[in-house]
């Protein structure tokens, strides 16, 4: 037990070290509205995955 002290002092100190380190940054998305926008992501993704090279992307109208 003598070293119950250390023990703390050190997750103190890396606590402080570490900070909000390996947490998501939250999008304020509810899980539903996350899953759809993922859905678009991966359908975007595979799209381009599956045209050929050196095929041009469609620019977006402005």
């Amino acid at each position: 037990m003598t070293r119950g002290n250390q023990r703390e002092l050190a997750r103190a100190k890396n606590a402080k070290k570490g900070g909000d380190k390996g947490k998501k940054a939250e999008d304020g998305l509810s899980a539903a509205a996350r899953k759809q926008r993922d859905a678009e992501i991966m359908q975007q993704k595979q799209k381009k995955a599956n045209d050929p090279p050196g095929a041009k992307a469609p620019e977006p109208a402005k």
